[in-house]
């Protein structure tokens, strides 16, 4: 049977990933792989993760299945974080959330939601976008399509040509949006530009799709949470695919979540029970330690403390890592202008160079990043920015 197949080739950024482990170039660097890194190149387990998981063995009874929707503790935690406690959609008891593995499966168990209840629904993603999401949501065999969102002469959201394009997506389509922190470019939406998709849903019927990856990542929870709590309050159903692994750094243990906002409570309940006869068809049951992690931090005021500070300084030391690339650059006397690394938000920029310069950037210099420019601002340390900068600088007079 299997002999048919064809080799597939490797993943683009995993095989960055393992060439740059074989690289022996003490000067190294890797831009590449989408995970927060310290100053050292670690990606740490934060102290509120360690006290949680601490006081959760100890409390911990048994190791039987926690059920398809996961633990509603968890839910109810995880659901205040994203739309706020006292958000008129919940209230209204429009809201249902489920516990997912990690943000993939939370995107994949949408897709498949949407399948079964719109199978000619076409969900319209950014270009560019994270490349998983088109296996993600195809995979579901649903039809994509794209609306224009990053101009790479202005290093913005080109938001008339987004717009353009939005207001011909008819009823009953999915616009994918990115909650915050837009990865791969880095530049998000403002508060008026979110008020202008929201008020065009409700005119034209689509549906939003929010992809909320980074919350705290960007400007702070609250902040950042702007786009899907207004939209929550706006548009009659909404979908949010959230993610613990970038903000509580729980990336290997698939933590992640699936909130849906519907039109009535009636609705909620019958969308709720369909998404838990799928899901068990799929994984079954959601893995239980990363979100149990998550309720113990949340569900501590304490531990919430804890990681507020910890998710600060993550923010933070990124920002500050944006403005010293820029500001690095200009020191070594880059051709071009590279503020927009510093304006923008989250983890990923684009350089904006080209293919050939980022391959001499890899075999050149061993800074590790994809063809298409991005990357990671996280893998960026005050031991290495110099030495980035140089080799930025050397590929763009070639």
């Amino acid at each position: 049977m299997f002999e048919v197949l064809t080799a597939l080739p490797a993943d683009p950024i995993l095989g960055l990933s393992a060439a740059y482990k074989a690289d022996t170039n003490p000067n190294k660097v890797d831009l590449g792989v989408g995970v927060y890194k310290d100053e050292q190149g670690n990606t740490p387990v934060l102290k509120a993760v360690k006290q949680a998981e601490v006081e959760y063995h100890n409390r911990e009874t048994t190791k039987a299945y926690i059920g398809p929707p996961g633990s509603a503790e968890a839910n109810t935690l995880l659901q205040a974080l994203i739309f706020g406690a006292d958000h008129p959609a919940v209230a209204a008891d429009r809201v249902r959330t489920i516990q997912t593995p990690g943000g993939c499966g939370s995107l994949r168990s949408a897709a498949e939601l949407i399948k079964k209840a719109n199978p000619a629904a076409t969900i319209w993603v950014s270009d560019p976008t994270w490349a998983n999401h088109i296996p993600l949501l195809g995979g579901a065999g649903l039809s994509i399509k794209t609306y224009p969102y990053y101009d790479h002469t202005t290093k913005r959201v080109n938001f008339a040509a987004m717009m353009d394009t939005l207001k011909t997506v008819p009823k009953g389509d999915l616009v994918l949006l990115h909650g915050c922190c837009h990865n791969p470019c880095g530049a998000d939406l403002s508060q008026d530009q979110w008020q202008a998709i929201a008020e065009l849903a409700v005119q034209n019927g689509f549906t939003p799709f929010i992809d909320m990856a980074y919350q705290g990542f960007g400007e702070g929870l609250d902040q950042d949470a702007y786009g899907i709590r207004l939209m929550a309050n706006t548009v009659p159903e909404l979908l949010v695919s959230s993610s613990c692994s970038k903000n509580f750094g729980l990336y290997r243990e698939r933590a992640g979540a699936l909130s849906i906002v519907y039109a009535s409570p009636a609705d909620a309940n019958k969308g709720q029970s369909n998404l838990f006869a799928l899901v068990r068809g799929i994984y079954s049951m959601p893995p239980n330690h990363g979100s149990a992690i998550v309720e113990t931090i949340l569900g501590s005021p304490n531990l919430t403390a804890t990681w507020h500070k910890e998710l600060a300084e993550m923010r933070e030391r990124i920002k500050s890592l944006r403005a010293l690339l820029n500001q690095k650059l200009q020191e070594k006397g880059a051709e071009g202008d590279f503020s927009f690394i510093e304006r923008q938000s989250g983890m990923f920029s684009f350089l904006g160079i080209n293919q050939a310069q980022v391959h001499s950037l890899v075999n050149d210099y061993s800074i590790y990043l994809v063809d298409s420019s991005r990357i990671n601002i996280a893998g960026i340390s005050l031991a290495n920015v110099d030495y980035l900068a140089q080799s930025i600088v050397a590929v763009l007079k070639k």
